[in-house]
């Protein structure tokens, strides 16, 4: 197995998290390939999401991760196959999403089946992602006694 490779596609995952999380579009653009295709199926979208293009998945993220929209993503326990400039990649997967305008906190867990590519640059890039829930569940603020949002990264005033 390419250790090396392995390496840069673990650190390629996070980097697509962290930049979805804190809202790098630029960053996030970089993670994917011109073709990539995202997949997300998720009860609290109304059923599930599926995206065609770069430019499609970065204007639904831009669309509706607003700063009204926390979300914190996290992926573990890779199992990734490479094949020369192919790979796949199964991660578990939990997020919280705290949708601010509505009061509304979303948990949920899934396993994320990727697939990546490596480029004419010699970059890994994401190409296919997408889950489906193993669970979700809502909260509203009301529903948690004594929730209080002590901070926000793109909030004037709490």
């Amino acid at each position: 197995m390419d250790l090396i490779a392995l390496e840069e596609i673990k650190r390629l995952k996070h980097r697509y998290l962290r930049a979805v999380d804190l809202k790098l579009w630029h960053e996030l653009a970089d993670t994917l390939t011109d073709d990539a295709v995202a997949d997300y199926g998720t009860e609290a979208a109304g059923g599930p999401l599926e995206l065609e293009g770069r430019e499609a998945i970065l204007a639904f993220m831009r669309d509706n991760l607003g700063p009204g929209i926390i979300t914190t993503h996290s992926a573990g326990q890779p199992e990734i196959d490479i094949d020369g400039d192919a790979a796949t990649g199964t991660w578990s997967f939990q997020d919280t999403v705290i949708a601010t305008e509505f009061s509304t906190i979303i948990q949920g867990a899934a396993f994320y089946e990727d697939a990546y590519r490596r480029e004419d640059d010699g970059r890994w890039r994401i190409s296919r992602t997408g889950y489906v829930r193993t669970y979700e569940f809502l909260h509203t603020f009301d529903s948690l006694p004594g929730f209080t949002l002590t901070a926000n990264r793109w909030a004037k005033n709490l």
